[in-house]
């Protein structure tokens, strides 16, 4: 004869609810329970919450939570929500960061500018989706700062507040995969931070071929660096990556560059900035071929860098470093392309003046592309010279300027209906 087995009874005390007033005189429940402990030893939880701030108006509601509760804890998945507040898990977290030194500052720097002041002392189990969301709309409208911390009174751009929620998730991700877990659910998960769309990146402004001819020109004869800006225009490099190149990355004979590396500035709060070489945006190496009067321009470059000292024109040696061979500051190097660029604009007439628009230097590299896609080259040749991640990412940066058949289709279709 079989017997079924009871369910284990619980002990009065080992789970419960309660009820209480808040200041406003409404009446709430919360929820009680004993939790026994690794080393056999009991701890009361008492919570007026559940782990992601929900609060409990009905006894029912709140029976529910502590059955929830008690579950959990039999499974072994109880999570003792952290008191631990947001600013501090912050700081530990991004100190255990495995990324590189640019990264890592860059996250710290958007934790104690725009995460801590707001969130900081907010108890990290306390944190809920609704309190993220109200950050985000006011780091959109008034929450701008200068490196001292101080708000200047405007919000950030959709794009920077989309990289805090970034940053913001896979934190608050890390507390619910820690172990033992810290959150039992990632409130960030559904915040709802600018969208993709609206944290479009800034608009590009490439030159035509003419106005990039017009500048070169004039940088021929008046500008110390017109060979840097001649490389940038002619392989579509990143500034980093051409600060970083090297003598023994260049092989005139055969006309190709090899991008290997990256310069980039780390600043951490109180430290002196710092320039630092690491990898290429894309962690992936790739050559780039260049045309005659490129390597000519080179060939003269290393002739004169090595007249100079002997010891700037060896392998190891930046192509375009300073006097004494260091890195070139990559923030002052583009305020010198715009110095150059307003120079000469005033050794222009006024109708030249005015065909050649002021840009970024970054605007060199979308000239590079925006001119190559326009002419028909496939656009594989294309993303690889800009060494993108993906062949995909160019057509995407690139939609507005590929060519189109559309003259084409239009023809095709009506051949097609008057031969029907």
């Amino acid at each position: 004869m079989s017997t079924k087995t009871k369910p284990r009874r619980r002990s009065p005390g080992e789970g419960g609810v309660f009820e209480y007033k808040t200041a406003a005189g409404k009446t709430r429940y919360g929820i009680k329970f004993t939790l026994t402990l690794e080393d056999g030893t009991k701890k009361p939880i008492l919570r007026r919450k559940g782990p992601n701030g929900e609060i409990w108006e009905t006894r029912k509601d709140a029976q529910k939570a502590v059955r929830d509760a008690l579950g959990k804890v039999d499974k072994k998945e109880w999570i003792d929500p952290s008191t631990q507040p947001t600013g501090e898990y912050l700081d530990t977290w991004a100190a255990g960061l495995r990324l590189g030194d640019s990264t890592v500052a860059s996250y710290k720097k958007n934790i104690r500018l725009h995460l801590k002041p707001y969130l900081g002392n907010i108890p990290l189990a306390s944190l809920t989706t609704a309190k993220i969301d109200a950050l985000y709309r006011t780091l959109e409208t008034k929450g701008r700062r200068n490196g001292k911390g101080e708000l200047v009174g405007a919000g950030l751009a959709k794009r920077t507040v989309r990289y805090i929620h970034t940053i913001l998730r896979a934190a608050l991700q890390a507390a619910v995969n820690a172990e033992p877990a810290l959150l039992g659910k990632n409130p960030a998960d559904k915040a709802n931070p600018p969208t993709a769309k609206e944290a479009k990146p800034p608009e590009m402004h490439p030159w035509t071929a003419g106005q990039l001819r017009t500048f070169l020109d004039w940088s021929k004869d008046h500008s110390h660096l017109h060979v840097a800006w001649w490389v940038l225009a002619m392989t579509g490099m990143r500034r980093g990556e051409l600060l970083a190149l090297r003598w023994r990355d260049i092989d005139l004979d055969a006309g190709t560059i090899r991008i290997r590396r990256s310069v980039g500035l780390i600043r951490v709060k109180g430290e002196k900035v710092r320039i630092q070489e690491g990898d290429t945006k894309t962690n992936k190496p790739r050559v780039v071929d260049i045309d005659d009067v490129t390597v000519a321009k080179l060939r003269a470059l290393k002739r004169e860098r090595g007249g100079l000292a002997l010891l700037l024109a060896r392998d190891d040696a930046l192509v375009f470093g300073d006097a004494e061979g260091q890195h070139r500051h990559p923030e002052r190097f583009s305020r010198g392309f715009k110095d150059q660029l307003k120079r000469c604009e005033k050794h222009l007439t006024e109708q030249e003046r005015d065909t050649l628009p002021e840009i970024r230097l970054h605007d060199l590299r979308h000239t590079h592309a925006t001119l190559l896609l326009a002419s028909g080259k496939p656009i594989k040749v294309v993303s690889e010279r800009l060494g993108h991640a993906s062949a995909t990412v160019t057509p995407t940066v690139y939609a507005h300027v590929l060519p189109g058949n559309q003259r084409d289709a239009a023809d095709s279709f009506a051949a097609l209906v008057a031969e029907a």
